[in-house]
């Protein structure tokens, strides 16, 4: 079936987004089971998933890195990304979601919408990706359909309904009551292959017409032809009703929700039926938009076959036989092995040597790939992840992908001189396959500093060193990624170089304006405001760099400027002396004393923290959590359990998986990710730089 050409309008690209635990690789390995990509189940907890194929993510249970699949179901092909649900690794979704068409979120029938399932909400909603939901896991004990739906309303401001129900919940769950087609489907097979389907019984009756009437409701929200038929009260076909789904679907108005339970299969197909009917295909989504790479100006590339090739290559991984893949989404065009493609984000002429389809870890190679696609090409040599591939006769940039900051940092040394060059080998393969790690180099303490986005996403990056590259390191603590930023705006300061040492001197002379960034975020902003040629044209770049070179080390403790406009409005030069290092060394001095007088102060990233805690353990968790500077947000109940919210420091959370379970005899579980960056108390700051003075004077 891999070798017949399906139409674009039966290709469907889908990820599966949830929170950590909500079962999004198990539900992926019952669609490659059912559509007959694999023919013996995994599971889990064994460590044998085909989706979950690095030795770390069997051992953990957890996945690591999104994994790319194709399957056929009733003559439609799936293109399945299933991607991790841990928030240190955040960047794969985001990557993932910035190539894909539709996605399924997946959630738990007991813990509902979790704030990661709210970070990946709002990384769909940034793509402009069309969902439906499967809520999962409803033979667990404390599983309820309705209260999840209530949660996708108030969590995520979703306009949802099901278009299906359970029969029961928790162990008496054992079939699914289809609201659209009015079918009755059970699952007699234990690995519920073939499911049966009748009518409703008598007793779902009352309950069917309940679901369906608030199906219309919601639906009458979003699509016109429903609204007008639910006031008149007039009769909705099955064909006009799975139509308004759609449309309301790929406008993103509505957001249908199925249910079942992946581990026991049972509803599953109904999943898989539902991503043909209601999720888009390739022609569905609007031309790709981006820039004309000579003249600047925005374009567009429509999803044709015909049309000029243009793709982006949204990941890199390393394989020990074909070196590297560059996982590639496919806009326009089409593309066969052996060509050569420019890279327009590069400037540099890639050639394609192999083009094959994923399957996990497996590789299919493939002659050719047309627009709609999601394939691996083999043979690039420069190619980054973001960057866009076409044909050199018809150059276009798509948009890159937003690459979260990093929050944690680590300080790593070779356990011998031998492995110091095969360190940096090895950390500039990592670099290249993971955006979000950021590496460098501390010239005073001679060691390598890696960064990214929480404890694990580093602790993983050391465990592949030692596993693919027998690299054993000596690992210093964990350390949060304090960053710096100013609180008032300055005025008129003053950059000078000047040096007169025989011969031809050096003249750069620039004023500045330096003040704080309302909107947080957003870095570090330079503006030009130089008139009537104070400064050349050619020493403007030297003097941003200063800036941003100054920016590298705060005046307060040291840890990098962020979050400050810089505004270049005067200066001076000299016809013979003056050149681009003169101006950016005075770019430099300009921007610290800018720093100093714009009362610099010190940021740290605070984290959306969530806990789940049974009552008889709130008092001590509440009591821990207040001396871990935390400011509750909300508190609620999910089922027999309680829940809080909160935001709290980074810096007070290293190990609190251990702190929790002693507090809770093992009872309790919670989730973080990061969610911005706000001023250090006085005192806590004062403190950290007096760690980092001790630091530096020991050096």
């Amino acid at each position: 079936m891999a070798d017949e050409k399906i139409p674009l309008k039966d290709v469907r690209n889908i990820g599966i987004i949830a929170h950590i635990d909500a079962g999004k690789t198990t539900t992926t390995e019952r669609v490659l089971y059912y559509t007959g990509v694999i023919h013996k189940l995994g599971n889990i907890d064994d460590g044998n998933t085909a989706m979950d194929w690095m030795p770390q993510e069997q051992e953990r249970g957890i996945t690591i890195t999104a994994a790319s699949t194709t399957c056929f179901w009733k003559k439609h092909r799936i293109n399945i990304i299933d991607t991790p649900g841990h928030v240190d690794f955040t960047v794969e979704v985001e990557r993932s979601l910035k190539v894909l068409d539709g996605a399924t979120v997946v959630l738990c029938g007991c813990s509902g919408v979790q704030p990661q399932t709210e970070t990946v909400w709002r990384q769909a909603d940034r793509y402009g990706v069309p969902r439906i939901f499967f809520i999962n896991k409803i033979d667990r004990l404390g599983a309820n359909f309705d209260r999840v739906i209530g949660e996708i309303h108030e969590r995520l401001g979703a306009n949802a309904a099901g278009i299906c129900f359970p029969n029961a919940y928790e162990d008496q769950f054992s079939a699914i009551i289809d609201v659209v087609h009015e079918k009755y489907i059970t699952f007699p097979e234990t690995d519920g292959l073939d499911p049966l389907v009748s009518d409703i019984p008598a007793e779902f009756q009352d309950k069917f017409k309940e679901y369906r009437h608030k199906l219309l409701e919601r639906l009458a929200d979003a699509d016109d032809m429903i609204m007008e038929r639910f006031l008149e009260e007039k009769e909705v076909t099955i064909p006009e009703l799975k139509a308004a789904i759609r449309r309301a679907v790929l406008k993103m108005a509505f957001f249908p929700v199925l249910v079942g339970t992946a581990l026991r299969n049972k509803g599953v197909q109904t999943v898989l039926d539902a991503v043909l009917d209601y999720l888009p295909s390739p022609l569905d989504v609007p031309p790709v938009p981006g820039t004309d790479p000579n003249t600047s100006e925005h374009t567009t590339r429509p999803c044709d076959p015909n049309a000029p090739f243009c793709g982006l290559v949204f990941k890199i991984a390393a394989d020990p036989y074909v070196g590297k893949l560059f996982y590639t989404r496919v806009y326009s065009g089409t593309l066969p092995s052996g060509s050569t493609v420019q890279n327009t984000s590069r400037r540099v002429k890639e050639r394609v040597s192999k083009i094959v389809l994923m399957h996990a870890n497996r590789q299919e190679i493939i002659g050719s790939v047309s627009a709609g696609e999601i394939v691996a090409l083999v043979g690039l040599k420069d190619s980054k992840s973001g960057d866009t591939v076409c044909d050199e006769k018809a150059p276009i940039v798509l948009e890159s992908m937003k690459i979260p900051e990093a929050v944690v940092s680590m300080a790593i040394e070779p356990k011998t001189k031998a492995d110091q060059d095969k360190l940096g080998m090895t950390l500039h393969k990592f670099l290249d396959e993971d955006p979000s790690l950021k590496v460098k180099y501390d010239t005073e303490t001679g060691q390598t500093i890696i960064s990214g986005m929480g404890e694990l996403h580093l602790e993983i990056i050391i465990d592949r060193m030692k596993r693919e590259n027998n690299l054993e390191c000596t690992v210093g603590r964990p350390q949060v990624a304090y960053r710096e930023t100013i609180t008032k705006k300055v005025q008129n300061v003053v950059g000078k170089f000047i040096s007169q040492s025989g011969g031809r001197g050096m003249y750069g002379h620039c004023v500045i304006d330096v003040e704080p960034n309302e909107e947080k975020g957003k870095g570090i902003i330079f503006v030009n405001k130089i008139k009537g040629g104070a400064i050349p044209r050619e020493f403007i770049k030297p003097v941003e760099e200063g800036v941003r070179t100054a920016a590298q080390t705060g005046v307060f403790a040291g840890y990098p400027v962020s979050d400050f406009t810089v505004t270049l409005v005067d200066g001076s030069y000299h016809d013979v002396d003056s050149n681009e290092l003169a101006f950016q060394l005075a770019g430099k001095e300009a921007m610290r004393e800018g720093l100093k007088k714009g009362g610099s102060c010190l940021l740290e990233p605070i984290m959306d923290l969530e806990c789940t805690v049974p009552e008889d353990f709130w008092g001590q968790v509440i009591g821990d959590l207040n001396t871990r500077r935390a400011k509750i947000v909300s508190s609620g109940n999910r089922g027999k359990l309680k829940t809080v919210r909160c935001e709290v420091p980074l810096a007070e959370m290293f190990n609190y998986a251990g702190a929790l379970r002693t507090l809770s005899q093992g009872r309790a579980s919670f989730s973080m990710e990061p969610s911005f960056y706000a001023q250090v108390p006085n005192n806590v700051a004062e403190k950290i730089k007096g760690v980092r003075e001790e630091a530096g004077s020991k050096k």
